[in-house]
């Protein structure tokens, strides 16, 4: 009964993950206070996933007439969008999903593989689908940057195999943003990003303005 008392001991000193401590739980805390202090309209156009879209903190003035709500949180990967999908998602009864993610999932673990992230991206797309299963969703593919373009072959597969499964299911799309993002020499630009080469400036969020138009509902 030795190895009996041993497993109860490693049960019981191990402590229970609390709020605390699961990733992005601030970032979610504060959607749910701004909502308490100004409830938000059912049946906008929720944009939710990474930091391309949490720093498109002016998204509305690109596009007028377009009612949207961001629920992005900077630093996600796909398994922390699908932990918090009911907060970011679901709660807010849209009308059309934008999805941004998949970079960071690559970036925390440099030996992830491709079919990866792509099994990740399906995973949430039918947790979406048992929900809302006519929702439109538009997903904005991982774009190429200065600072991960050292990644570039795991971005180019994961995208191809995310766009032909868009393609094969309706009400979901794939917005192409990669090549616009690239210059003549088939780099990425180098005037469209901050500092740390990784994140857009206003210049990067005008190339994405009217190639993600079209893909939007009024």
């Amino acid at each position: 009964m030795v190895w009996l008392s041993a497993s109860l001991f490693l049960i019981t000193s191990v402590p229970q993950q609390t709020a605390q401590n699961v990733p992005f739980a601030s970032e979610i805390a504060v959607f749910a206070k701004q909502d308490r202090v100004k409830p938000p309209a059912k049946g906008q156009i929720v944009f939710t996933g990474s930091s391309s879209f949490t720093r498109w903190t002016d998204v509305q003035d690109y596009y007028p007439g377009y009612p949207i709500l961001n629920r992005a949180f900077g630093g996600s990967s796909l398994p922390d969008v699908i932990r918090f999908v009911d907060q970011v998602v679901f709660q807010y009864q849209p009308k059309e999903i934008v999805l941004y993610c998949g970079e960071n999932d690559f970036a925390g673990d440099p030996k992830l593989p491709a079919y990866r992230v792509y099994d990740r991206f399906v995973t949430l797309i039918e947790l979406i689908r048992k929900k809302l299963p006519k929702t439109p969703i538009a997903y904005v593919c991982m774009k190429p940057s200065p600072s991960r373009w050292y990644m570039r072959a795991k971005f180019v597969a994961a995208n191809g195999w995310i766009k032909q499964y868009c393609e094969s299911h309706p009400n979901l799309k794939f917005v192409n943003v990669w090549d616009a993002m690239l210059d003549q020499h088939g780099v990425p630009k180098a005037d469209i990003f901050v500092g740390d080469k990784l994140h857009m400036n206003a210049k990067g969020y005008h190339i994405w303005q009217p190639i993600l138009a079209p893909y939007l509902i009024r």
